[in-house]
């Protein structure tokens, strides 16, 4: 996202508060964007950022197998690099979380406006097949959404794991904590397998769905 589109953001956000998303629209169509063109942007902003966001959950857990491996050393600094793990997959849990949002908002906003603009067109004909494009849209987005969501939903257990090592280290760091830690492997693995599975599929019905706005 350029610089420009991040404070448009900023606005929506601050207008969205006030109910005045109207404003956020008209300056984006002054700039030649409409509600089409800013539903695909933050879709493909949502792709980036849930993988970008899966990365940083495979990279705690991949920190977390080197620390349940620890056989002398600093074992300080490989918590102090866990705990800047578990930071930045919070920060890009918030980030997704944020993106999902605002899809779900300008995808809302463009259904309303096609809806109200359907009734102004004065052929049976047109009219008949805008609103089979205005079904058929709605239908793929409402799927993409669901996994969207369901991908965001799979990175709670996961924090809620990361946390719990985290302080439990930071409380008890000794070779017993250590050896705690990898009693629990498994289960975060596993938790941490569905979560990048579920972004996966996110990330493919992202990009059908942009396929079918071209």
């Amino acid at each position: 996202m350029n610089r420009l589109m991040r404070c448009a953001v900023v606005v929506m956000l601050t207008l969205g508060v006030c109910g005045c998303r109207t404003v956020y629209y008209s300056m984006w169509e002054k700039l030649g964007k409409h509600k089409r063109d800013l539903l695909r942007d933050n879709i493909e902003d949502a792709q980036k950022e849930q993988q970008e966001a899966g990365e940083k959950f495979q990279d705690a857990f991949t920190r977390m197998k080197e620390l349940a491996d620890f056989d002398g050393g600093n074992l300080e600094k490989l918590y102090g690099r866990l705990s800047g793990d578990f930071e930045r997959c919070n920060s890009a849990a918030e980030s997704v979380r944020s993106r999902v949002t605002d899809v779900r908002t300008v995808a809302d906003d463009l259904f309303r406006e096609w809806e109200s603009e359907i009734e102004e067109i004065s052929s049976g004909e047109l009219r008949r097949k805008s609103r089979s494009k205005l079904d058929t849209t709605r239908v793929r987005f409402e799927g993409l959404h669901r996994a969207m969501t369901a991908a965001s939903g799979r990175m709670d257990p996961v924090l809620t794991q990361f946390r719990d090592q985290v302080l439990f280290l930071k409380h008890n760091l000794n070779a017993q904590a250590v050896g705690s830690l990898k009693g629990e492997l498994r289960g975060i693995e596993h938790d941490v397998s569905e979560l990048l599975r579920e972004m996966d599929k996110s990330i493919i019905e992202a990009r059908r769905f942009i396929r079918s706005m071209e």
